[in-house]
């Protein structure tokens, strides 16, 4: 699955389990038995690209208004395929992708298929949102700050969000079929918590990568503890 430079695969699977719905534990929950563990490391970024400048218009020429600049350190880190327990069908909560400062906010979001993002303008200027991507695509039409458009993504896959009327605008939003993906923090470290014993390939997602996601095969062990997994990406 490729976007622009970027390419990456998310499990493709829908199927819960037999029998129902799985029980899953909030993220820093152990399993009561004792026997999940904890996936955790640190991404580090080549040299950050800077972003596309605005484009000016007729009234701002010579003088552009500043724009918040996207935060690309953010990599999305998952396990493919992942544990058979990670999928579930249930209903999901609402996300939220701000409009602020013709900026999305976040840059980036990792969301469960099912899940809908309500995009909300917090700008003093018109949006347009939308997206022609393979997973999801959608025209929000133009909207006024204050006021706020949804859209719920069923399907895995990438979706690269623009705004219609600034050309500088665009943010990622990456869904999954399963659960066991988490977004980086500002220091590049992430956590992939109760992942039952066994072999697994974590694999990572950033803008900046090109070609095939960097990935690494850890193993959980029996009764857990903690797996260190640490990328340099290039």
């Amino acid at each position: 699955m490729r976007t622009g430079a970027a390419t990456v695969g998310l499990a493709l699977l829908l199927v819960a389990p037999a029998g129902g719905r799985p029980e899953l534990h909030e993220a820093g929950d152990r399993d009561p038995a004792g026997a999940a563990g904890t996936i955790r490391g640190r991404i580090e970024l080549p040299a950050i690209v800077a972003s596309n400048d605005r484009r000016p218009d007729i009234g701002a020429l010579g003088m552009p208004p500043p724009h918040d600049v996207p935060d690309r350190r953010r990599s999305v880190v998952y396990l493919d395929p992942a544990p058979r327990p990670a999928f579930d069908t249930g209903d999901e909560p609402h996300a939220r992708m701000d409009q602020r400062n013709e900026s999305f906010v976040p840059h980036v979001l990792a969301i469960v298929a099912g899940t809908t993002v309500d995009f909300l303008n917090n700008d003093k200027t018109y949006h347009n949102v939308f997206s022609l991507s393979k997973a999801k695509s959608f025209d929000l039409g133009r909207y006024a700050a204050g006021h706020s458009k949804p859209v719920r993504f069923d399907e895995p896959g990438i979706v690269r969000v623009f705004c219609e009327i600034h050309s500088h605008m665009s943010a990622f939003i990456l869904v999954f079929a399963h659960r066991y993906f988490a977004l980086t923090d500002t220091d590049g470290r992430y956590r992939l918590d109760n992942v039952p014993p066994g072999t697994y390939t974590v694999k990572v997602w950033n803008e900046q990568v090109k070609g095939d996601p960097p990935r690494r095969t850890v193993t959980m062990p029996e009764g857990g503890g903690d797996v260190d997994a640490d990328f340099t990406l290039r």
